[in-house]
């Protein structure tokens, strides 16, 4: 048997699904309208709806034959998959980019021209992770790609520009799958509760219990249907012991033991959410570095986004440590990127590295001060005309209006500074950033000085 008709569970080769697979397999959509989230992607017309419904022969020769689904994990990549090959009743064999090699890719491309000469039917081919497929790995898929012999459904959560060959990429339509929203998980989850294919109304979940599991699950489907699983498999084993037979009860003690976590308790309404990351906010511009790791771990405890704590110390570094410290930026944004890279538990590490460094960093808002008073000037209506020695001059006709005339190069002045009007003449002299004689911005200070004395002859 080869790696083609090895990989398939059905007739169609997609997966079968049982009474005992998880419960994120048993209530995967079997139709768009069951799809969560994606309005932009499912609109009537649209290049998914043309794969995933074909309107006879023609419809499906318009649609773009293969496709890259980008997006965070759980967010439906590959349900889109599985609608592609049952809709259309091609057949379908799933690969994993962990575990496959060039070998097991020729395989099956062997396996669907196989398919195609035979009238078989066409082949879905589903790749899940394909950024770990390695270059070598992705040219293999070029030739099958081009001459239609799979349609390629290919998932990442890397940004395919750099995570995917350009002539792979140019031969795919590319859809960006955006991060649920906690109204599309709950509307998820309140259908397993209910679905004959999920939990049949076996088990009640308090609303406390449903706002822990969203936080818990951080926009992931997948992830909050696994965590609804383990609560409802733990309440239903409680109740048997008792010899109750009413639908049992999935408290937010539940959902806590479900997980073996101690988790930290946030109100129904949100309050103590809110609460524990403002105090964060105001620990870490506090400089009190104990305080900031203190409310840092009690988001983690808690499940909160990692990439949400990831912007927020992003924020507080812009705006809070500022020119102080321009170096806290760079480790904030690094840290941003490597939680979204690495992910949890490690990423706490990470974070609390970015937290230490912005709540021990010297602080300055007057970056943050220096924008919001140069927008409120705009929203005033004090903008002015750009002076005319400012003005490109590269376009005909630029010279005979004035443009550029009198204007000064700064590069050959020795001082590399030319004592010259930027600002309009109704904001001459207006002063937007004014530095502390905190950190790096007390040196900054004394450069602006000179400078602006400079610019104003």
């Amino acid at each position: 048997m080869d790696l083609f008709d090895a990989a398939t569970s059905t007739s169609s080769g997609l997966p079968a699904v049982g009474a005992g697979a998880p419960l994120a397999v048993r209530m995967r959509p079997r139709s768009l309208d069951e799809v969560a989230g994606q309005g932009h992607l499912l609109v009537p017309g649209s290049p998914l709806r043309r794969l995933v419904e074909p309107a006879g022969e023609a419809g499906r020769r318009a649609a773009p034959s293969s496709v890259v689904l980008w997006g965070p994990p759980g967010t439906g990549k590959t349900t889109l998959a599985y609608l592609i090959a049952s809709s259309s009743g091609r057949r379908f064999v799933e690969l994993s980019a962990v575990t496959a090699g060039v070998k097991d890719v020729r395989a099956v491309i062997d396996g669907a021209r196989r398919a195609l000469a035979t009238s078989s039917g066409e082949t879905v081919l589903f790749i899940d992770e394909v950024h770990r497929f390695t270059k070598a790995q992705q040219d293999a898929l070029l030739p099958s790609v081009e001459n239609r012999w799979v349609t390629l459904v290919a998932a990442t959560t890397e940004n395919p520009s750099f995570s995917v060959n350009s002539p792979l990429l140019s031969r795919s339509l590319l859809l960006t799958l955006q991060p649920l929203s906690t109204e599309d998980v709950s509307a998820l989850v309140r259908r397993a509760v209910g679905d004959e294919r999920g939990l049949a109304g076996a088990v009640t979940l308090t609303d406390e219990a449903l706002e822990h599991l969203l936080r818990l699950a951080g926009g992931d489907a997948r992830k909050a249907l696994t965590i609804l699983e383990a609560a409802a498999g733990s309440a239903l084993s409680a109740a048997d012991e008792r010899g109750d037979d009413t639908p049992a009860l999935v408290d937010l003690e539940t959902v806590e033991r479900a997980i073996d976590v101690a988790a930290v308790r946030y109100d129904r309404d949100g309050d103590q959410h809110y609460d524990v990351i403002s105090a964060f906010i105001k620990s870490m511009r506090g400089s009190d570095v104990d305080a900031a790791l203190h409310y840092l771990a009690r988001m983690i405890a808690a499940g909160e986004d990692p990439r949400f704590i990831a912007r927020r110390v992003v924020i507080a570094a812009a705006e809070d440590v500022g020119m102080a410290d321009p170096s806290a930026l760079q480790t904030a944004v690094a840290a941003a990127q490597a939680v979204q890279l690495i992910g949890m538990p490690e990423g706490r590490i990470i974070l609390a590295e970015a937290v230490v460094h912005v709540a021990t960093a010297p602080k300055s808002n007057r970056s943050y001060n220096g924008i919001n008073a140069a927008m409120a000037d705009v929203r005033a209506g004090r903008i002015g005309s750009v002076p005319a020695h400012l003005r490109d001059a590269h376009y005909a006709g630029a010279e005979s209006l004035g443009h550029g005339q009198g204007y000064v190069y700064s590069h050959d002045e020795p001082t590399g500074v030319a004592a010259q009007q930027y600002l309009p003449d109704e904001l001459a002299g207006a002063r937007y950033y004014e530095p502390t004689d905190r950190g790096f911005e007390r040196q900054l200070g004394e450069r602006l000085e000179r400078i602006r004395g400079i610019l104003e002859g």
